[in-house]
């Protein structure tokens, strides 16, 4: 697992960024931002708390753009709204006073209204205006509450206690076979400890500082391998690889058993903003993609594929939580992300032998390589509108 802060470094291989990128495109709405003076015959709409929505009139069908002006004294989200539903056709985030945004749309058959929500103050809705003519039908976003993802965020809360539990007692395990001198042991029982802690995916931005301490990188340390700083699952890997021995290894495995110990701990009082749940369906794969598709997430024991499949696991977990939430706004993401979350899948699994070990990356052909790579791009293509989907919108 990495945080979002994590640099990213793209090998040959690598699916490009344009591929991986979130589009701010969900169910033929495109929200796009911009400032300077509205082109000739753009429609300008007024927003502000005491009079949203001014100079709105039924637009026309199809897909067009509103030029949207900031006329009150405070920054405010503005959307594009069914009055009836309260669904989303567009927004503007963030719209300082004096602003003036571009906000693009379709509009089909169907109501429209403003809704504006300045910082620190209530949501106002304009007058509602109907389009009847042409166009067809446009499928807005439900909007998505905190409330909505509350049970999806306490089922997943018990699902990382369970995970951590799990890992308590791998890591000691693992602690176990240095403080004995059994590297070859060891060595086993690093992986599934460590894939363990991988599935947790979602959880990452939660664990702070544990995180660091428990699966850390030597990036930014000026000591490299031999950074104090340098511990955790990692700094294992790096010495069961590269012939350390038991009696090196075994005080970085009791740290690691303690700071698995202390972050259980810590876990149930750790604030879980329930926004990150969407976020991760998209982020754990992007984040593999950028270390362990890449190598730069490898010690030595030559596991990126193994750690690959649990971050899969972790993504699916989230997605079975999340999708009546999904379901209920866009029926035909999660048929497509089902498919190539099989696909890349059974690539992954097959560089497993069957004694439990797995090809490392860099011995992969160059076709099976472009193969995973590929799938897991088109999965990340996906998995991509999920986080706009269940973005927690301001109503109030």
């Amino acid at each position: 697992m990495a945080t979002p802060s994590t640099p990213r470094r793209f090998p040959r291989w690598t699916v490009p960024a344009a591929l991986v990128a979130v589009p701010a495109l969900i169910a033929g709405i495109a929200i796009a931002a911009g400032g300077g003076k509205p082109a000739s015959g753009t429609p300008v709409v007024e927003v502000s708390a005491a009079d949203c929505g001014k100079g709105f009139t039924a637009p026309k069908p199809g897909r067009q753009t509103f030029q949207v002006r900031n006329t009150g004294s405070r920054t405010s989200e503005i959307y594009l709204i069914d009055p009836v539903s309260d669904a989303v056709y567009g927004e503007v985030e963030g719209i300082a006073p004096g602003t003036t945004r571009a906000l693009i749309a379709t509009v089909g058959t169907g109501s429209y209204a403003w809704r504006c929500v300045p910082n620190g103050g209530k949501a106002v809705t304009s007058a509602a205006v109907r389009v009847s003519a042409g166009g067809g039908s446009v499928q807005a976003v439900l909007p998505v509450s905190e409330k909505d993802l509350a049970a999806p965020l306490a089922a997943y809360r018990t699902y990382v206690d369970q995970g951590l539990a799990d890992l308590q007692t791998k890591t000691r395990t693992l602690q176990s076979d240095l403080d004995a001198d059994k590297l070859d042991q060891a060595r086993e029982d690093w992986l599934p400890a460590h894939t363990q802690y991988a599935s947790l995916g979602a959880a990452y931005g939660t664990f702070a500082d544990f995180d660091a301490k428990i699966n850390g990188r030597t990036a930014g340390l000026a000591g490299g391998v031999d950074d104090p700083a340098f511990t955790g699952f990692h700094r294992i890997e790096y010495g069961l690889w590269h012939g350390q021995s038991a009696a090196t290894l075994a005080p970085y495995a009791k740290q690691l058993a303690a700071d698995v110990d202390a972050l259980r701990k810590d876990f149930p009082k750790q604030d879980f903003d329930p926004a990150d749940l969407p976020l991760r369906t998209h982020e754990i794969l992007e984040n593999t993609l950028h270390r362990e598709l890449s190598g730069n997430a490898d010690y030595g024991s030559g596991t990126e594929l193994a750690t690959t499949e649990a971050n899969l696991d972790g993504t699916q977990e989230l997605l079975t939580l999340l999708r009546p939430l999904i379901d209920k706004r866009n029926a035909k993401v999660i048929p497509a992300v089902d498919m190539w979350m099989r696909r890349t899948e059974q690539l992954v699994l097959a560089q497993r032998a069957e004694d439990g070990t797995w090809t490392p990356l860099d011995k992969l052909s160059d076709t099976d390589r472009q193969r995973l790579d590929g799938s897991v791009g088109q999965l990340l293509e996906e998995l991509a509108p999920i986080p706009d989907l269940l973005e927690i919108r301001k109503a109030a």
